[in-house]
């Protein structure tokens, strides 16, 4: 289960890293209206609004990656097995007024000696 916990450690530091990526790559919202009047955007590979679409979608996947990674990891490390304890296999002593203590057991051969 450890290897488990560490590939998606390195699935959530991946997806975290892509994330960011995909964000300092994005262009604000103020930068929509210049993009318009043709700043030259229209002639790219996704269009004039295709990547804005694309990138916008794959930080909605990732993210989805990134939590989903993270759910898993804490579902995981709180799945401990339980812990038999220190006091495992042993058992409770009887109650107190139950069974009284037997009398020692006397030797025949010995006399027994007054208090």
């Amino acid at each position: 289960m450890e290897w488990l916990k560490t590939a998606l450690m390195v699935v959530q530091v991946c997806s975290a890293l892509a994330i960011i990526l995909l964000v300092l790559l994005q262009q604000g919202k103020g930068a929509d209206m210049g993009a318009a009047f043709g700043s030259g955007a229209s002639g790219s590979v996704f269009g004039a609004s295709g990547s804005a679409n694309f990138l916008s979608h794959a930080t909605a996947v990732l993210a989805f990656v990134f939590f989903s990674a993270t759910i898993a990891i804490t579902w995981i490390g709180n799945k401990k097995p339980a812990d038999a304890g220190v006091l495992s296999g042993t058992t409770a002593p009887a109650a107190a007024g139950a069974n009284p203590p037997a009398a020692p057991a006397q030797d025949p051969s010995k006399p027994a000696v007054p208090k």
